[in-house]
């Protein structure tokens, strides 16, 4: 990624030591992108929320790539590259850029991903890139079409002996959510876990494993809200999937963070970062995300 540099607004190296090729698997560190930006969602803290908080949990280096404003519709730098992901272990796709219809853009985006490359979906990547087919859905392993009100909701472990859920325990109330309705769930993906939506309690797959291709893909719904997203609970098991996905999830491998270190990320929540809100009227994801075009009502994130 000769380019790399100029793309990236931030780059952090959280854990030291740069000897990959030396180093046992089991202590080299996993080098992971970050890719976030777009509309709707507080990206300038929950990137620091994120990689602070997998760090704590396990041996990961960042690079993290912030762009694309706050609308709904940007090509960001990194993508023009099409060696973009090169050097990287994983990806952690935190984006949120529904009105983005270009297939041949989107089709950069996957390629790696289709060939090997792991990654982590987060919340409003399941409302990115829409292109009137099943190409990125089949990479994420859900649709999603829309999200209901705002509301506390708990989020009900269906796989307790899978090894991403293990410690998960049997439920978790998400303190502040934004639950994603789901309406189909491809054969290459596994669901983790649900929420029961409001107000018919239907239950809404929102963890979940997906095979694509050749990569291992983690995604959850959940983390609009930054009270969620810094939750330990939380914070162990999106670390557990991005352990899952790079073939990593054992007792070496991860370890629970410290209540320092916790505190430290609860203490985010109240830090000075540059506002990322929408545009006053900006809706994310509007009508038609389901593949086949078909208008199913309003959706924003």
């Amino acid at each position: 990624m000769k380019h790399l540099l100029r793309f990236c607004c931030v780059v952090m190296l959280l854990t030291p030591g740069l000897g990959f090729a030396a180093e046992p698997k089991s202590e080299k560190p996993i080098r992971a992108l970050l890719i976030t930006g777009g509309c709707c969602h507080d990206y300038s803290r929950q990137k620091l929320i994120l990689t602070k908080g997998i760090s704590a949990r396990a041996n990961v280096i960042w690079t993290v790539v912030q762009q694309g404003g706050t609308g709904t519709n940007a090509k960001i730098p990194l993508y023009e590259d099409p060696n973009w992901a090169d050097g990287f272990d994983v990806v952690v796709h935190n984006e949120c850029f529904a009105a983005v219809s270009d297939k041949k853009w989107v089709e950069r985006i996957l390629k790696p991903h289709r060939e090997g490359l792991p990654a982590l979906l987060i919340h409003c990547a399941m409302h990115s890139y829409r292109t009137g087919d099943n190409a990125w859905f089949e990479f994420v392993g859900v649709q999603s079409p829309r999200h209901g009100a705002h509301y506390a909701y708990t989020v009900e472990n269906s796989q307790p002996d899978h090894p991403i859920m293990r410690g998960f325990g049997k439920s978790w109330l998400a303190p502040k959510g934004e639950l994603y309705h789901t309406i189909k769930l491809f054969p290459t993906a596994r669901p983790l876990a649900h929420a029961k939506r409001q107000p018919d309690n239907k239950p809404q797959i929102c963890v979940w494993t997906n095979q694509y291709g050749k990569g291992r893909v983690f995604g959850t719904t959940i983390g609009h809200y930054n009270e969620t997203m810094s939750e330990p609970q939380y914070l162990d098991m999106v670390t557990r999937g991005l352990l899952w996905s790079v073939d990593r999830l054992d007792d070496n491998s991860f370890h629970k963070a410290s209540e320092e270190s916790n505190a430290q990320i609860k203490a985010l929540l109240k830090s000075q970062t540059a506002a990322t809100a929408a545009p006053a009227g900006l809706k994310c994801c509007g009508e038609g995300n389901l593949a086949f075009g078909g208008k199913i009502g309003r959706a924003h994130v």
